[in-house]
């Protein structure tokens, strides 16, 4: 019988006004390098029901992800996709790792608002959708993105519910959960003076040069980092 340990797969959470597919070249690279992942379809990006989906609904899909994937996982969200993997990775004993890239890494009781300093006691929205808040998203969210790859992008960006940006995590799966923070040192979206302060919270932190879309300017070498975060894990082998 092999004593091999079995090699973690990733679960990449996207973040908002994004859409599973923006994982494709990423998903690519890992797997050249023998890496599978899976991807997380979040009801808050896209069309919305009524009420609008949120963090909980977000959550929920994730725990329901989690729950289709045999073996360790390593969950790796971006952007706003932070907030429901700080909610939904508790208490999932496969979850291995997680990983928060250039990602909101929220306490209990913060939601991207109140990260930003929104008062939601002064009444919020929590209905609808919001489009996307970038004036020129190909320069904030893809600035050293390709030309043709990033415009692909910016025409496949959605709307996103309200909801999402404004409830609350009510648990923090990092507090029980190692992890890693990525700092994108580049980024024009989520400023790295706040991705450093986020990044307190996490086990270790690496870098990365690129802007706010490493998997769209640099998916070799965010899987190739990805990869050696999976290796250093308890029980895996170089």
């Amino acid at each position: 019988m092999s004593t091999a340990a079995v090699r973690p797969s990733f679960l990449l959470v996207h973040g908002a006004w994004h859409r599973p597919t923006c994982w494709s070249a990423l998903q690519d690279a890992l797997a050249t390098d023998g890496m599978p992942s899976h991807t997380v379809d979040l009801p808050s990006s896209g069309p919305q029901g009524t009420p609008a989906a949120g963090v909980y609904d977000d959550a929920e899909a994730i725990a329901a992800r989690l729950r289709e994937i045999e073996g360790p996982v390593v969950v790796v969200g971006h952007s706003y996709g932070g907030i429901p993997v700080t909610e939904a990775a508790v208490g999932h004993a496969h979850v291995a790792h997680l990983v928060y890239l250039t990602a909101y890494m929220p306490s209990e009781g913060e939601s991207l608002g109140s990260l930003h300093g929104r008062d939601a006691s002064k009444g919020v929205d929590l209905h609808g959708v919001q489009p996307s808040i970038f004036e020129d998203p190909r320069a904030s969210l893809y600035g050293d993105v390709p030309d043709d790859v990033a415009e692909r992008a910016v025409g496949q960006l959605v709307e996103q519910s309200r909801r999402s940006f404004q409830e609350p995590v009510t648990r923090a799966a990092w507090r029980t959960v190692p992890s890693t923070y990525v700092i994108c040192e580049g980024d024009q979206a989520l400023q790295p003076a706040m991705q450093t302060k986020m990044a307190a919270n996490a086990t270790r932190v690496e870098r990365l040069g690129t802007g706010h879309s490493p998997f769209l300017a640099a998916p070799a070498e965010l899987a190739a980092l990805l990869g050696r975060i999976a290796t250093a894990l308890p029980g895996q082998r170089a």
